[in-house]
């Protein structure tokens, strides 16, 4: 009927549509995320998911691992535009529908997706549901819970990656690969880090490998057991350590608004007033000559001063 309100998510969806069409949001542009949604138009969760899902559905903008949801070229648009779907009823698939089946593996990679995208605290099973187009219930069919959920998504996020079969003949090289290697997965999946624990280690499977790797090289190079798996955790640790930053960086800028350059600008009067009270004459001489900060190049300065201090161990074992 005419006289009938527009819903609120679709007045978003509208909004963001004219920014998109009218070139304020370009291709590539990151678009607003559900959290930003709900802080920029005060909407619940609920809503702010359901216009990324319409979006995405009208092939205005799909999903970049890592950035976020990024608007769409204007030549894949049309091509990339998914029909309406309603919710999936409980039940088996209909074969003669053309409904692609839920499996456990599209629901894990739909939930990778949207971590991958908006972080981990935007993943619920009511969201994924949203992503597929099916009812929330039906995920319990392959999946117990969220923390089941979690584990499966740990899994996969690593299995995607899996090390060489054949490792470096070196020590320091094979545990140099094989730690950047999980950096790099970390970098790929920024809430996987936080989502790990040392001290409550979750039995994920296609984690076995990197721990397996890491014991056998040390292990063969002459240090025992015991030692070797307590460096295996200390690196392990070390590179989550630093890669926790990744998740909360991107929370801090969903919240704020501004990158960490843009918000290290905030905060430059008042270091330097700070500074120059001459307190502080090294920092005072650093901020002349500035600092490029670089999370891979702290990361890589960390690890090789760590395989630094492991090597007379290793050296000594070896000898032995």
């Amino acid at each position: 009927m005419s006289g009938q309100a527009v819903p609120r998510y679709r007045q978003i969806v509208d909004e963001l549509r004219r920014q998109i069409e009218t070139g304020e949001l370009a291709p590539g542009d990151r678009v607003p995320s559900t959290r930003e949604i709900t802080k920029q138009w005060g909407v619940a969760m609920a809503t702010a998911t359901k216009v990324l899902t319409e979006l995405r559905r009208e092939g205005m903008v799909h999903a970049v691992p890592g950035v976020g949801t990024v608007v769409e070229a204007p030549s894949r648009r049309v091509r990339n535009a998914r029909p309406t779907a309603a919710p999936r009823p409980e039940g088996p698939p209909d074969a003669s529908s053309g409904q692609v089946a839920l499996t456990l593996e599209r629901i894990v990679v739909a939930a990778v997706t949207v971590a991958d995208t908006e972080g981990l605290a935007a993943v619920s099973m009511r969201r994924v549901a949203a992503e597929l187009g099916v009812a929330t219930m039906s995920l319990y069919r392959h999946v117990a819970d969220k923390d089941d959920l979690l584990m499966r998504m740990m899994d996969t996020a690593i299995a995607e990656h899996p090390l060489p079969a054949d490792p470096p003949a070196g020590w320091r090289e094979a545990i140099e690969l094989a730690a950047r290697q999980l950096w790099d997965l970390f970098r790929r999946h920024p809430w996987l880090a936080p989502a790990l624990s040392v001290t409550r280690p979750q039995m994920i499977t296609s984690a076995l490998p990197y721990s397996e790797w890491m014991l056998g090289t040390l292990h063969a190079h002459g240090l025992d057991l015991h030692s070797a798996f307590t460096a295996h955790l200390m690196l392990l640790n070390y590179a989550r350590g630093i890669a926790v930053n990744l998740e909360a960086e991107r929370e801090a800028e969903a919240h704020s608004g501004l990158d960490s350059e843009e918000w290290m600008d905030t905060q430059e009067p008042a270091l330097l007033a700070i500074l120059a009270t001459g307190r502080f004459p090294a920092l005072s001489r650093l901020a002349m000559t500035g600092y490029d900060f670089d999370l891979d190049a702290v990361f890589e300065f960390g690890l090789q001063r760590l395989l630094d201090g492991l090597a007379p161990l290793v050296n000594e074992s070896s000898a032995g």
